[in-house]
């Protein structure tokens, strides 16, 4: 299939970016989007033009970078799918294809598609530790674990940390993630004993980076590849209220 590609240019995070079309031909079907932007990258080399950065690791839907925005869509037109997990069938021949990278303040652009997305391990370093007793190993069937728990905090663990709840968001609100990654240790024994803590000063981290509140649109339940409830927002919240009177 042939395609047309408007694709954000933009030098760095103090330089004014634009799209610049592109023209890709002979594209498969059966290839991914990542794969497509290979393919333009390799014309533009041939042609001795500056091929477009766009961040990309596993390509197994895995590690979260390959975060995109795609016709008005976080990863693109598909559901429950990671940029690098999109496939070129979703488009028809001759369709125009608008590329973003994620628009948040907390996410300032590196260059072209590729953002800043380490204000997520900023969060993640304030929550802290999980205390563990030190000696032999403990039996696995020791601690016993409420299987209802222990599902939801697999669920919650689940978040691969990739920012498209952030940019679905119309305030650009951190809290499915935060609320994910609070949840998978509030939910188990080995996090109940900093628990109040950890909310408290995730949450705080989370304010001070910039970004957004949650006004319950639900848009980052619809956009996250891994399918993360916005129950857990309402868990940190819980959370952070009980830490907050005790």
């Amino acid at each position: 299939m042939d395609l047309t590609l408007k694709i954000w240019r933009q030098e760095n995070a103090q330089a004014r970016g634009e799209f610049k079309t592109y023209q890709v031909k002979g594209v498969s079907a059966d290839s991914s989007f990542l794969e497509m932007l290979d393919v333009l990258n390799e014309s533009l080399v041939d042609k001795v033009e500056t091929p477009v950065c766009f961040d990309h690791d596993c390509r197994e839907g895995i590690c979260g970078m390959c975060s995109l925005y795609i016709n008005g869509r976080p990863h693109g037109p598909d559901d429950a799918v990671t940029t690098c997990q999109l496939h070129m069938r979703k488009f028809k021949h001759g369709d125009t294809i608008t590329i973003e990278p994620w628009r948040a303040k907390a996410f300032p652009v590196i260059k072209d598609l590729v953002v800043d997305r380490s204000a997520f391990d900023k969060i993640i370093q304030a929550g802290g530790y999980t205390s563990a007793t030190t000696g032999g190993v403990p039996d696995a069937n020791a601690t016993l674990i409420n299987k209802t728990n222990a599902d939801l905090a697999m669920d919650a663990a689940a978040c691969i940390g990739c920012g498209a709840c952030v940019a679905a968001c119309k305030n650009a609100s951190a809290m499915l993630f935060v609320s994910a990654k609070v949840s998978q240790m509030a939910l188990l024994p080995q996090g109940q004993v900093e628990k109040r803590e950890r909310v408290q000063k995730m949450v705080a981290r989370m304010d001070e980076l910039g970004f957004g509140n949650c006004t319950n649109t639900y848009a980052c339940e619809m956009e996250c590849p891994k399918e993360i409830s916005v129950s857990n927002i309402a868990r940190m919240n819980r959370e952070f209220l009980v830490a907050k009177l005790v």
